[in-house]
């Protein structure tokens, strides 16, 4: 009867500046300056920001994460445990940005506007057991959680000529607490493949929303496949298949993600390329992940990252982790 127990410490993190808007703000709105009215194309360049600004779907979105695991099992069970904080959120026009000149013709030009900023922490606290049948060739779990939400609902004013803040106009926090629900399952039918679905949140845990109302969790249910052709490479398809809200509206999230781990010097190293795709927005290009794995004896190091060149999104991502 094997025996193993794994503690694992990890964090991770996603932004995404939709149709540039980050950089319509901090480089174009910022140092825009409407005194110089000499410059006859002074409210031609004012409106073209504002334009910018404005146009259907510009966003910025963030996503993190960060926890402590402790998972084992014993022969056909297995039990996890863990404390984690997610985090997402996101900014976008409330109120549209507009080129005036309050003291008419001739007169110093203002762009201003107004974005919203949302967010949800869902502080975690889970309990997870799963029993593996046939030899292991089937497994099932579930998972309960106790989720501690803080919401957030705040605004920031967009004005040339002056910086933006975000991280401090998020507001106060409402907080409420609820619970959740997660169900998994693994098919492994020989030793070269495993498929593998999760069903998130199922029973929809609903939190006090920042400004009144409720926030809800909606149940996510996420797939994927897994391909060993030799023993030291992993080929992998996973894919979203539910579609996905997010705190920008308008935008939704279905993740289509592709990935290899090649391991050499008895997993010593594991390099890992990959992409992935929002297929709920059909102009989004594949972004481009990689990452690194280092294992030595009992203790494991690995790091990741992608990045979107056209929406200038970053990711990252890192753990450790000591198997005994």
């Amino acid at each position: 009867m094997t025996q193993t127990v794994d503690i694992r410490a990890q964090g991770g993190g996603l932004a995404i500046d939709r149709l540039g808007m980050g950089d319509a703000l901090h480089h174009d709105l910022e140092n825009f300056d409407g005194s110089n009215i000499s410059d006859p194309n002074l409210l031609t360049r004012a409106q073209d920001i504002a334009d910018r600004i404005n146009r259907p779907g510009t966003a910025v979105s963030v996503n993190g994460s960060a926890g402590l695991y402790v998972k084992g099992h014993l022969g056909e069970h297995a039990f996890g445990f863990n404390v984690s904080d997610v985090a997402t959120g996101g900014g976008f026009v409330s109120t549209p940005v507009q080129a005036t000149q309050p003291g008419g013709f001739g007169t110093p030009i203002t762009i201003a506007g107004q974005m919203a900023l949302r967010g949800l922490e869902a502080r975690q606290l889970a309990f997870s057991y799963a029993y593996a049948f046939s030899d292991k060739t089937f497994a099932i779990g579930i998972t309960a959680k106790v989720i501690q939400g803080a919401s957030y609902n705040g605004s920031t004013d967009l004005q040339s000529g002056s910086g933006v803040s975000t991280i401090d106009h998020f507001g106060k926090p409402t907080i409420s607490t609820t619970y959740g629900i997660d169900l998994g399952a693994i098919y492994r039918p020989s030793s070269l493949i495993r498929f593998g679905i999760v069903a998130k949140d199922i029973n929809t845990p609903t939190f006090d929303a920042a400004g009144g109302g409720e926030l809800k969790l909606d149940p996510q249910v996420r797939a994927g496949v897994a391909i060993n052709p030799y023993s030291t490479l992993t080929l992998t398809a996973d894919v979203d298949v539910t579609s996905n809200k997010t705190f920008v509206p308008g935008v939704k999230s279905q993740l289509l993600s592709l990935g290899i781990e090649q391991t050499i010097l008895t997993e010593f190293l594991s390099f890992r390329v990959g992409t992935f795709k929002n297929m709920q927005d059909a102009s989004t290009p594949f972004v481009p992940t990689a990452g690194l794995g280092m294992r030595w004896f009992n203790f494991r190091a690995d790091a990741g990252g992608g990045y979107d060149f056209r929406e200038k999104g970053a990711l990252v991502s890192a753990s450790i982790s000591f198997t005994f």
